[in-house]
């Protein structure tokens, strides 16, 4: 018998920790705002300009195992992400959203969108995840999620 525990597969390494590791080196999307507890990427598959992301820096894969300090600073970056989304891209309101359930994305992970006040309706509430794995082409650029990064990093 083995008594070894199993490798993990290149589909269970957390992208969030992956990226922590090399944190120095990250781009400004990777690297929008940033505290002890708390970091702030944009979305590398959305579609929609402007889409963040809310990660703890250390591995977390529930709710309910946040540290109290790390509970404490959720609320502050949930509102100031929205407000420098409101500044930055003129939306009307922003979505968060939290699951973490995907292959590589365990780790505690909330979403925070920007809903334009033109987006079509079958895009808005849960159909706004739509934009979030549409083709790679539809996709925003790596160039323009640093251009909103560096935006946003100005009103966070």
């Amino acid at each position: 018998m083995n008594s070894l525990p199993p490798v993990p597969s290149a589909r269970a390494v957390c992208y969030a920790c992956a990226n922590e590791a090399r944190f120095d080196d990250l781009p400004p999307r990777e690297r929008v705002a940033h505290d002890t507890h708390w970091r702030v990427a944009h979305s590398f598959t959305s579609a929609l300009p402007g889409w963040l992301v809310l990660l703890p820096r250390r591995h977390v894969t529930a709710v309910h195992d946040l540290s109290d300090s790390e509970a404490a600073a959720l609320g502050g970056w949930q509102v100031g992400a929205s407000r420098a989304l409101r500044e930055v891209t003129g939306c009307a309101k922003t979505y968060v959203a939290q699951f973490a359930e995907a292959d590589g994305f365990a780790h505690v992970h909330f979403h925070i969108v920007p809903r334009a006040a033109e987006l079509p309706a079958a895009q808005r509430g849960p159909g706004v995840f739509e934009l979030l794995h549409g083709p790679r082409r539809g996709r925003v650029s790596a160039e323009q999620a640093d251009e909103i990064a560096l935006a946003l990093r100005a009103h966070l």
